[in-house]
Formats: structure tokens, C-alpha cells, sequence
């Protein structure tokens, strides 16, 4: 049976979602076209042979609209004669790319392909996508959850609650991000994976996100994000205390994997980073909406044929911290095994990006402390998660 394997992963460094943001003057077709050309820069392979593109991005529109990908592909100068798309399962975009994309070298439809993705949330803002007014839902969703839908930072509330995870362990969970994130950063483990970008203001060469000084007493005088008193009507069990300082903030950013099967790596001469070992998407509570992580941990582990003590390094997608703590009670999982190098409450959250942001971070950390086993998951709006286990092969 054919395998598919990443052989380069690479990221823009995270810039802040707002205009004064370090990567806000980049389009993001030209930033997810920088990416992709250092990451066939950094490979050797000639961009003529790959197959196929496939990118993630959540809002596709206005900047980010008409397929993305193609025109990113196209901006970094590569063969025309290579197709592109842009596919969309929210914050779990390019990681459901990645599983698009392997799951094409393993079939035999694929020889060589990137799976990427990009988000600029500075120039093409969260929810951009439904104009004022418009109902993305129709009747019939209505009709099945009359009480209502709710929007994601009220689902981290209803999480917390549930799992009864306090403010106190929120923001010791978002301190210790960035004190990891930040000592990633001083220790140069980051070098690998990122691209720096050259914009109009300079070199960007760091994630803009991360706070060193965060403690929790400064975080403990953050108002919360979210409360609402019809939301508190309905909810009586939310404490409110999901801020912004422990949930991910709003990013620009791209990333990038290269992936192919060994035969072909071992043809082209490529060095296999990491074996894509197992997949996994599940759906979950739509209300919930974040909890799907659950059990897609335990589906993935069991295509795997794994037991969590299998799994040396985790990367949990840090939308907010009740939803890794919540996994955390629920798995058991190790937490000095989870994020290591920070998670995206301080790196950031480009939404399309994540994914493979994500998981050329877990890549990168698997080599540089000898993991055999790592596993992703990222938590999605509507109530999906997508999860992967990586293996090592250097």
C-alpha cells in the first residue's frame, strides 16, 4: 500500500489581525504565493511536477475570494499548468487540505502536492462573508434547533461551564502558552519552519502575537469577551469568563507542506520529514460546536492502532483555553506533552492557515526532541474537528 509523507513544511511568521498589524499590507494571495515558493524553494522539486494545489481559507471573499490558491500559485511565478483549490472546513481548512491531499498520494491520484492555506484577517475581517442580513442557515436548521444556534465564544463559555474550568486555570493555561511560545522563539526552534516576509514597514521575521511579560494577575484583569444577558438568561450555568486574553487572537499568516509518497521522495531524492500516519474528521454538538476534538482524539487513535501514551507530542488548536483544557480532563492527555512550543492563543489563529501551520510546528518539534509519534486536532465552527497522527521518520 502507498504512503503519503510531508518532505518541507514551512510558515509566514503570525502578524496581528488589524491594520496596524505587521503583515497587514500583504494581499493575501501574495502571501500565501511567498510561502509557497519557499517551500519549492527549500524542497528542490521542480513546481512543474506537482499534481495538484489544495489551500484552505475561511472567508472567501472580497481579497480572499476566486480560489485563493490558484491565484497564489500563480503570483509565486510557478507553471501554469498546475491546478489549484480552495477549500473551506473553518478554523480545520488547511488541515482538511492536508488530509485532501494525502489521502490523493495514497490512492496513486497524486504523485506530488501542497496542501496550504492563508488567512488575512487584517484586510478581510472575520464573518466578512455574510453581509449584514444575510441567513447562512435557512429554515429547516432553524427549525431543528429552535432555541437557537450560538456564536463560538459562547459555546468556550458553555464548555467551560460543563467541564467546570475556571478562569484561574484559563489564564495560567494562556500564560504558559506564551511563556512557551516566547522561549520557542529565544531558543531559535522556530527557525526551520518560518519564511520571513519583506512588506513596505521591513522585515517580519517573529510572531507579533506573543507576549513574554503576560502573567496570570494581568491577564485575571481582562473583562470577558462574551457575556450577554440574554445569552445569560438561557445559560444560567455560564460564569463568563472566557476574555481575550485566553482565547486565540485575530491573525494574518500562511503556511505550507509539501507531500508526496516515499517512492517518489526516494526518486526525486527527497528526505522525508514525517509519515502521515492517520485521519480522522468527526461532527459533534453544533451547540458545543468545539468539543469535537474528543472524539476525533479517539478515532484517530484508533485507526492508528495507538493508545494515547503512543503519542510523544500533541498539537491542539488553542482557539480558546477551555476547549484544550476540556480535551485535556476528557483524554488524560499529558499537558507538558501538549503545545510545546506555545499554541495559538499566543502564536495566533489565521484561521485558514492553522491547520498547516499547526502541523509544521508539530513537525519541526518532532524532530527537534527525537518524538516518534505526534497527533493534530483542530476544533471547528458547526460542530467538526479534523485529526491526524504524524510518525516520524528521521
Amino acid at each position: 500500500m502507498r504512503d503519503a509523507v510531508l518532505v518541507e513544511a514551512v510558515r509566514t511568521p503570525v502578524g496581528k489581525g488589524k491594520p496596524s498589524g505587521a503583515l497587514a499590507g500583504v494581499h493575501p494571495v501574495d502571501l500565501l504565493g511567498h510561502t509557497l515558493r519557499t517551500l519549492i524553494d527549500r524542497s528542490g522539486v521542480d513546481p512543474a511536477l506537482v499534481d495538484d494545489v489544495v489551500g484552505g481559507c475561511v472567508d472567501q471573499v472580497a481579497e480572499q475570494a476566486m480560489n485563493t490558491t490558484r491565484y497564489a500559485w500563480l503570483a509565486a511565478g510557478f507553471p501554469e499548468s498546475v491546478p489549484a483549490t480552495t477549500v473551506d472546513r473553518q478554523c480545520g481548512s488547511s488541515q482538511q487540505a492536508v488530509h485532501f491531499a494525502a489521502q490523493g498520494v495514497i490512492s496513486g491520484a497524486y504523485e506530488v502536492v501542497v496542501a496550504c492555506g492563508v488567512e488575512s484577517m487584517s484586510r478581510v475581517p472575520m464573518w466578512s462573508n455574510v453581509p449584514a442580513g444575510a441567513d447562512p442557515f435557512g429554515p429547516a436548521l432553524a427549525a431543528r434547533y429552535p432555541e437557537g444556534l450560538v456564536p463560538q465564544g459562547i459555546s468556550a463559555e458553555l464548555i467551560a461551564a460543563k467541564w467546570s474550568v475556571g478562569r484561574e486555570r484559563m489564564d495560567e493555561f494562556a500564560t504558559t502558552s506564551h511563556q512557551r511560545a516566547a522561549q520557542a522563539h529565544a531558543d531559535g526552534r522556530f527557525a526551520a519552519e518560518l519564511a520571513p516576509v519583506t512588506t513596505e514597514k521591513g522585515l517580519v521575521d517573529t510572531d507579533e502575537s506573543v507576549r513574554p511579560n503576560t502573567t496570570p494577575d494581568v491577564l485575571a484583569g481582562l473583562r470577558p469577551s462574551f457575556e450577554d444577558p440574554g445569552f445569560a438568561e438561557r445559560f444560567p450555568q455560564i460564569d463568563w469568563s472566557v476574555t481575550a486574553g485566553n482565547s486565540s487572537p485575530v491573525n494574518d499568516g500562511a503556511s505550507a507542506v509539501l507531500i508526496t509518497s516515499s517512492e517518489t521522495a526516494a526518486r526525486l531524492g527527497l528526505r522525508p520529514l514525517a509519515r502521515l500516519h492517520s485521519f480522522a474528521v468527526t461532527g459533534s454538538d453544533p451547540l458545543l460546536m468545539l468539543t469535537g476534538i474528543i472524539p476525533a482524539t479517539e478515532k484517530v487513535l484508533r485507526r492508528a492502532g495507538l493508545g494515547l501514551d503512543d503519542i510523544d507530542l500533541f498539537e491542539i488548536n488553542e482557539a480558546f483555553a477551555s476547549v484544550v483544557l476540556a480535551w485535556q480532563q476528557e483524554t488524560g492527555a499529558d499537558p507538558a506533552k501538549v503545545n510545546v512550543n506555545g499554541g495559538a492563543i499566543a502564536l495566533g489563529h489565521p484561521l485558514g492557515a492553522s491547520g498547516t501551520r499547526l502541523m509544521t510546528t508539530l513537525v519541526n518539534a518532532m524532530e527537534q526532541r527525537g518524538a516518534r509519534y505526534g497527533l493534530q486536532a483542530m476544533c471547528e465552527a458547526g460542530g467538526l474537528a479534523n485529526a491526524t497522527v504524524l510518525e516520524n521518520l528521521r
